[in-house]
């Protein structure tokens, strides 16, 4: 099976000692976002967890736990954007996640890690031609070190809009220009383009629409076949596999005014005040009336096919 950290925070950058403790006692417990009461508790076992995804903005926190998911499979996103401080807060120096995004390379493989700019939005400041010019310069960076960038374009969430209300969407004609101009980019470093929930628009162009995190992902970064069952994406538009998510909302300290699984920053912090690096969930302990259900696990490796 695939546990997955990184659609509702970025486990890495802010609570990367907690999950090398979640690795080391082997489970995590997870609250349902929507019904509290209800926990999910997911053993952390290589016999059983064939991959671990992460999506991060800042990997390094987690370099010196590496050593814990040796015996795992890895796929990492790392993100890496060209916005200022304006619009993420608390992001770590972008020309140093480059260089952690290289030494992640070198460590997991080229087929363990990719690249995320996204999500893409335009303004006086950020406009199509500054996009143009830090893709390339970030691409010519990680040329060599990830063959994979994906984009997407800013969604206007009820989050966003309240985080953000100066932000408009893209427009068609615009993301058509980004979109053929990226795919070039990313060609001439090695590089397929992937856009994330966007629609098949850059498909004549040469980008790969057919989702962002497929089951093939993982199976090129592990080197093996997985029997995975069938799974609907996250949102209708979305062709991923994404299961199992050990995060919770809220709970993001980058603050990223864009952000679509943070509500107002007092909030996430409130939150993150919780959080406890022994206990067994993210943010807080044990409640009375906990109903805990203990996830059927089994690996989903194909012992006919071992290697791609």
């Amino acid at each position: 099976m695939i546990i997955n950290t990184g659609q509702r925070t970025d486990i890495p950058a802010f609570y990367s000692e907690w999950f090398a403790n979640r690795l080391k006692e082997g489970f995590v417990c997870v609250r349902n976002p929507y019904y509290p009461e209800q926990v999910s508790r997911y053993r952390l076992d290589p016999s059983v967890v064939d991959c671990i995804g992460f999506c991060t903005k800042n990997p390094e926190p987690m370099f010196k736990y590496l050593h814990l998911l040796k015996d795992y499979g890895q796929y990492w996103f790392v993100t890496v954007t060209p916005y200022g401080r304006d619009i993420e807060p608390n992001d770590k120096d972008k020309h140093r996640v480059l260089e952690d995004f290289k030494h992640l390379s070198d460590v997991a493989g080229v087929n363990a890690v990719g690249w995320r700019y996204d999500p893409i939005f335009i303004s006086e400041k950020y406009t199509l031609e500054y996009h143009l010019r830090a893709f390339e310069a970030m691409a010519g960076t990680l040329d060599g070190y990830t063959k994979t960038a994906v984009i997407s374009f800013i969604d206007l969430y009820p989050k966003v809009k309240r985080n953000f209300p100066e932000a408009r969407e893209v427009t068609a004609e615009e993301r058509l220009s980004i979109g053929k101009a990226f795919v070039e980019i990313a060609s001439a470093h090695g590089m397929t383009l992937k856009p994330c929930a966007e629609g098949n628009d850059l498909a004549v162009f040469g980008a790969a629409c057919g989702g962002c995190m497929k089951i093939s992902d993982y199976e090129n970064a592990i080197g093996r076949r997985l029997n995975a069952p069938k799974k609907k994406g996250a949102r209708a538009e979305c062709a991923c596999y994404l299961a199992c998510d050990i995060g919770a909302y809220n709970t993001c300290k980058h603050l990223c005014r864009y952000c679509y699984a943070n509500a107002e920053p007092a909030k996430v912090m409130a939150h993150s005040r919780l959080h406890d690096p022994a206990s067994p969930f993210l943010i807080g302990n044990w409640q009375p009336g906990d109903v805990v259900h203990d996830v059927i696990q089994e690996s989903w490796i194909d012992g006919q096919l071992s290697f791609i």
